[in-house]
């Protein structure tokens, strides 16, 4: 027998990723619309166990779908990963009656989430991260936007790389992941793309660049921040080459701005699915998109797989460069 559902309540967690509050007004207004309570639960993990929540109706999320960010914050939480802190946050879920919830975040996040699930919370999770690195899912809220701001960077980079004959290495995220360098690297065009997934051969690179740069005013390397560091790289560059190598790490400039058409779709879709599955008593789950379908996937899958890299793509940015 299905549990009723009255009451559901919300955190985002991990690293902030743009959509997120897309998600958080599609979650409390689709929400609403099916006659639920919602509570929005402040610095992910941490508020659950702090208790610090705010109730969200369609009023209080209103003018917030353009903004980058969360805003109901994010944060780290040692505590949670220990069995008083997990049982001092399902205590707080039933104290409030909330009878099911949903997490936006990362795959550490859905580990949280899966830890709840097996303690008897009906939990499920929305992917939001600018990795884009979570099995079972194409794409996750915030990677599409991220793509934009650094394919926005790196067009002005290049400007100046023109005009002065530069070689420049350009540092963007991914943790241990090469996703966002390769997308990144074919919408901007870069000359050469590093990243954790393939061995990187400096050498041959330098030679390849000696022998292309006749002619050439400026050349682009895209380094993801798992593969090395791009003041390394620029070092050996400029030894082996013998050229002037600037460095730009674009950082945290990456996670913000105001999401893409993609990221609030997606954020709108998900959101309803999260909603749904709740309402039909599913849990220990994530909404994904695969090809054109939004659909659920379980948190061991996602727990237990590695998104893999596209290693076609890899390779036609290189042919294309």
């Amino acid at each position: 027998m299905i549990k009723e559902i009255k009451k559901i309540a919300l955190l985002t967690s991990g690293g902030d990723a743009s959509g997120m509050n897309a998600s958080i007004r599609a979650i409390t207004r689709y929400a609403k619309y099916k006659s639920l309570e919602v509570v929005g639960f402040y610095e992910g993990f941490k508020g659950l166990i702090a208790n610090n929540y705010v109730m969200l109706d369609q009023a209080s999320v209103g003018g917030i779908i353009d903004r980058g960010g969360t805003i109901l914050y994010s944060a780290r939480s040692e505590e949670f990963k220990t069995e008083p802190g997990m049982q001092k946050a399902i205590q707080n879920l039933k104290n409030i009656g909330v009878d099911g919830l949903i997490v936006i975040g990362g795959d550490g996040s859905f580990r949280g989430a899966h830890d709840l699930h097996i303690r008897g919370v009906q939990v499920v999770g929305i992917p939001g991260t600018i990795d884009n690195d979570i099995a079972g899912t194409d794409y996750s809220i915030g990677f599409d936007t991220a793509l934009n701001v650094i394919i926005d960077l790196v067009s002005k980079i290049r400007d100046t790389a023109f005009s002065h004959d530069r070689l420049f290495v350009i540092e963007v995220m991914g943790r241990s992941s090469g996703i966002i360098a390769i997308n990144a690297g074919v919408a901007c065009a870069a000359d050469y793309i590093l990243i954790p997934e393939v061995e990187v051969d400096l050498v041959k690179i330098a030679t390849k660049i000696k022998n292309h740069r006749q002619g050439k005013r400026h050349t682009l390397i895209i380094v993801a921040e798992g593969a090395a560091k791009a003041s390394d790289v620029a070092a050996s560059i400029k030894l082996l080459v013998g050229h002037e190598v600037r460095v730009s790490v674009l950082g945290h400039i990456q996670r913000g701005g105001s999401p893409s058409a993609m990221d609030r779709l997606l954020s709108a879709e998900f959101s309803k699915k999260a909603v749904d599955l709740l309402i039909k008593g599913e849990s220990d789950c994530m909404t994904a998109i695969q090809g054109k379908k939004i659909v659920s996937v379980p948190f061991e899958y996602v727990i237990n797989n590695k998104k893999e890299i596209d290693r076609e793509l890899y390779k036609l940015a290189h042919v294309l460069s």
